[in-house]
C-alpha cells in the first residue's frame, strides 16, 4: 500500500514538473514573439503555456475562497469574467451562472473542453478593440477581473477593457490587481496601472466598497466596487 502511495506521489510530482516546464516554454515562446497583449496570450497558450502561477495551487485557492464567500454573502446570481484564461481558477469557483470571456481562442477552447458537461458555464472569445455592447446583452450581477489589468500594456486596450468590465456589471465589480504605476524591465507583457483614479474619473455610479490587501508580496489586492443607487 505504501509503495502504491509513493508511486502515486511520484507520478503527481512528475506531472506537475511537466506542466511547469510546458508553462515556462509557453511564456518564453510568447515573450520572444511579443507584438501586443492579445497575441502574447494566444502564442503562450498555443505553445502549451498556462494562465500563470496566480491561477494555480495556493494562490488560486486564496482567490477562490474570497470570491466564493463574496458570491454567497452578497446573493450573486450570475458572474461574467473578462479574462477567464485556461479555466484552472474556475475549477474552484462556486458560481450559480457564469460567462467566461477571453481574447485568446486557445484558452477558450480549453475551457469549453474542460467544462463540457457543466450547463451553468458559457464561454466566448472577444477582441477588445472590436467589441461594443451598448445594449448590454452581456451582463451579470458580478463582473470579474483577476490578474488581468497589469497585462493590458496598451492604453487603448486598457481603456476599452475597463469600460466593458463596468458596463457588464449590474451590482458589483471585483478587480484583483495592484493599484500602482510601474512597468517592470524585461517584461513587455506586464504594466502595473493605478486604475482606481481611472474609475473615479471615467465611470459614474460606482464606489470602491471594499479593499482586501494582499496577504503576501506575490499576491494582488482585491478591489470590490459596488453600484451606487
Amino acid at each position: 500500500m505504501a509503495d502504491r502511495v509513493l508511486v502515486a506521489r511520484d507520478h503527481g510530482s512528475s506531472q506537475a514538473a511537466v506542466m511547469k516546464w510546458h508553462d515556462r516554454m509557453g511564456r518564453l515562446a510568447a515573450a520572444i514573439r511579443f507584438r501586443n497583449s492579445q497575441t502574447y496570450w494566444e502564442n503562450r497558450y498555443v505553445a502549451g503555456g498556462t494562465s500563470g502561477v496566480g491561477s494555480y495551487d495556493v494562490q488560486a485557492q486564496y482567490k477562490a475562497d474570497f470570491i466564493n464567500g463574496f458570491v454567497r454573502e452578497s446573493g450573486v446570481a450570475s458572474v461574467i469574467e473578462f479574462g477567464c484564461g485556461d479555466g484552472n481558477q474556475l475549477e474552484l469557483a462556486e458560481y450559480p451562472l457564469y460567462l467566461g470571456i477571453d481574447v485568446a481562442a486557445p484558452a477558450i477552447e480549453r475551457c469549453i473542453q474542460s467544462f463540457a458537461q457543466d450547463g451553468s458555464k458559457s464561454f466566448m472569445t472577444y477582441d477588445v478593440r472590436a467589441f461594443a455592447d451598448r445594449a448590454r446583452f452581456l451582463h451579470a450581477d458580478l463582473a470579474l477581473s483577476l490578474d488581468v489589468v497589469f497585462h493590458l500594456v496598451e492604453d487603448d486596450v486598457f481603456e476599452a477593457y475597463m469600460r466593458a468590465l463596468f458596463n457588464a456589471a449590474d451590482r458589483f465589480v471585483i478587480i484583483y490587481a495592484r493599484d500602482r504605476d510601474e512597468a517592470p524591465p524585461l517584461k513587455r507583457h506586464v504594466r502595473w496601472r493605478k486604475f482606481t483614479p481611472w474609475v473615479e474619473r471615467n465611470v459614474t455610479g460606482w464606489k470602491l466598497s471594499q479593499l482586501e490587501p494582499a496577504p503576501l508580496a506575490e499576491y494582488q489586492d482585491f478591489h470590490v466596487f459596488a453600484r451606487v443607487e
